[in-house]
């Protein structure tokens, strides 16, 4: 099952995207439906925000007066608090319900407006964030749903910022334009991705993608670190520690552009207990790649196990190594090392380029990529350490 969480601001456009991707086949769970079913006349949802809050958020048929319930709860933190200690769990009691009627196969899209606000979102395999700036989301709320504009900018101010939505986000749809245009580009992800998703994650298979080399992104660690919420996650206290590392690790290096990142663990064994779980969250494992190429003599301590995203629009692998192995620290050493050291930065990068020119020559064969790389990185190996026993450098 793949799990999307979508979310947004309110007047963003949730319903648009929730909408479009129901009619593409998507099993919508809406939790503003929810909200509204747990509350409704003769539930406990609804006798308890009477005791919390009073007669007054009833109307006169003893249904709730939303606009007198928001007008109180809005009003301060504390109250705020009070309501979705009274909702929230309601609501994801109902949640998990429908979840369990949705078949193993299904794309499953949870509607949450406060997901960010509740740090849900590792548990989703995407996070969809609708997208609208703040005066045009005012204009919609007071416009389309009749609400006071102050009462649509306390709500607007009581939710999560831009830059905390952006830092969980993996597909931002702006919604600033018409429906129609929003529609069509949720067709398209759609299409283009979660259908892709899903299959790799009922089958267990890795997606295939021919990355090239990519100007340095500055996005690169925040989108690893939405990888390592998820693996922290799925891997609980087995994960010793999560990094990212790699050429995406490395501030100002063009790339491929795919996220590396290194889970430590135990043992070799614990690593294979770990299998399940990533490929659960997206991330099967690559058959027969059990160890790195050894740069010393201690060449059975150079397993490991690796992952790849299942993800189409997220290239990513997963090294699974044990703590204090010579491979497992190298990681760390190699990316510490040339985010301290310019010259070795663009020595790397020459290397790169000329071994995605080698690798250009058959048909962009990533493994003759990785192979024209390993004579550098051999001689690379003592270089690092040593400017590790230099510097006192720990991990």
């Amino acid at each position: 099952m793949l799990r999307i969480g979508l979310t947004g601001g309110i007047g963003a456009g949730k319903s648009t995207v929730s909408r479009t991707l129901a009619e593409c086949g998507a099993f919508i769970v809406d939790s503003d439906v929810i909200a509204r079913e747990v509350v409704e006349p003769g539930t406990r949802g609804l006798a308890a925000l009477v005791e919390a809050f009073g007669d007054s958020i009833l109307r006169p048929d003893g249904a709730l007066d939303r606009p007198a319930l928001a007008a109180i709860a809005f009003s301060d933190d504390e109250h705020r608090a009070t309501l979705n200690g009274i909702v929230h769990p309601l609501v994801g009691a109902r949640r998990a319900e429908l979840m369990a009627s949705a078949g193993a196969d299904t794309v499953v899209v949870e509607d949450i407006p406060l997901l960010t606000e509740n740090s849900l979102a590792p548990f989703y395999h995407l996070v969809l964030m609708a997208h609208a700036d703040a005066e045009t989301r005012v204009r919609r709320l007071v416009a389309h749903r009749g609400m006071d504009e102050k009462d649509a900018r306390a709500r607007i101010g009581a939710q999560a910022t831009e830059e905390q939505r952006r830092a969980i986000a993996d597909v931002w749809l702006d919604n600033s334009g018409d429906p129609e245009t929003l529609a069509q580009t949720v067709r398209g992800l759609w299409a283009e991705r979660l259908l892709p998703y899903a299959h790799n994650l009922r089958t267990r298979q890795r997606a295939q993608w021919e990355p090239v080399l990519a100007p340095a992104d500055p996005s690169w660690p925040t989108q690893a670190q939405r990888a390592i919420n998820r693996i922290a996650v799925a891997c609980g206290s087995k994960a010793l520690r999560i990094d990212h590392v790699g050429s995406t690790a490395v501030p100002g290096l063009d790339a491929k552009d795919v996220i590396d990142i290194q889970v430590t663990v135990e043992s070799l064994e614990v690593a294979d207990a770990l299998a399940d779980p990533l490929a659960d969250i997206g991330l099967p494992p690559i058959a027969g790649i059990t160890t790195d190429d050894p740069h010393d003599t201690e060449t059975a301590k150079w397993g490991k196990r690796i992952h790849a995203a299942a993800d189409p629009g997220r290239a990513a692998l997963v090294h699974v190594r044990v703590d204090g192995w010579p491979g497992q620290r190298f990681a760390l050493i190699f990316r510490d090392w040339l985010r301290a050291d310019q010259q070795a930065r663009a020595e790397y990068l020459s290397v790169k380029q000329a071994a995605e020119h080698a690798a250009a020559a058959v048909d962009g064969d990533p493994a003759a990529y990785v192979d024209a790389k390993e004579p550098w990185f051999a001689r690379a190996y003592p270089r690092a350490l040593a400017w590790a026993a230099e510097t006192g450098w720990t991990a």
